[in-house]
């Protein structure tokens, strides 16, 4: 579920693109026993590079100060050299030399997996005259919680969707008895009309009775 929610993110929030590649903040709030996607996303800002990553991930515990190397992708190998990660990480990111997504997917979280997770990427750009080196590291903060908490935009989207059905009901409401009314006044428009034609024809003089002239 994370992932769809993650490509949504990236679809909807996408900022700092270039050649459709979207550099976007992970979500940072997980759910303990369940998996959660930690995103991570460095973009070339010229496609046309041949390039070469290497991604590495740490952890710091919220009440340590030291990392923890706890993953590695250097495709296509991956290593999960720390004991308490190793079997629950598995590359989500991209599946090519010339790394762009650096996401991770770990599972079966718990309260002591809460802290902070630094991306790092090592890139190699394949130039001209010359190989360029570089490094960027990107931090995100993760809280894993009993449950999930649902976010207030969530919660008024609920409220306005119950709020619009109600007034849709009553707005239907009040059309049918509008309707109902209106044809209920022109029959009993057209039965005054029939009555008082046929109180005419009684009344009118010059009118034939059944075929005999008055006179």
């Amino acid at each position: 579920m994370f992932i769809f929610i993650f490509l949504s993110v990236l679809n909807l929030y996408a900022s700092g693109c270039w050649g459709g590649c979207a550099e976007v903040d992970s979500l940072t709030e997980a759910v303990e026993g369940e998996g959660f996607l930690l995103g991570c996303i460095s973009c070339k800002r010229r496609e046309e590079v041949k390039a070469e990553a290497v991604v590495d991930w740490f952890f710091r515990p919220s009440a340590q100060e030291n990392y923890s190397h706890i993953f590695q992708y250097d495709h296509p190998t991956a290593l999960s050299p720390h004991p308490v990660f190793a079997g629950r990480v598995e590359w989500r990111g991209t599946l090519d030399p010339d790394i762009q997504i650096g996401a991770i997917f770990i599972s079966n979280l718990t309260a002591n997996d809460s802290g902070t997770y630094r991306c790092r990427f090592q890139r190699t750009l394949f130039l001209n005259l010359y190989n360029h080196e570089d490094i960027i590291e990107k931090r995100v903060e993760l809280q894993v919680v009993a449950e999930a908490q649902r976010e207030l935009t969530a919660v008024v989207a609920e409220i306005l969707m119950y709020v619009l059905i109600v007034v849709l009901q009553l707005w239907l409401i009040l059309v049918l008895m509008y309707c109902y009314k209106k044809i209920s006044a022109e029959q009993e428009a057209r039965e005054a009309r029939k009555a008082l034609k046929a109180q005419t024809k009684l009344l009118d003089p010059d009118e034939d009775c059944d075929g005999i002239q008055t006179e």
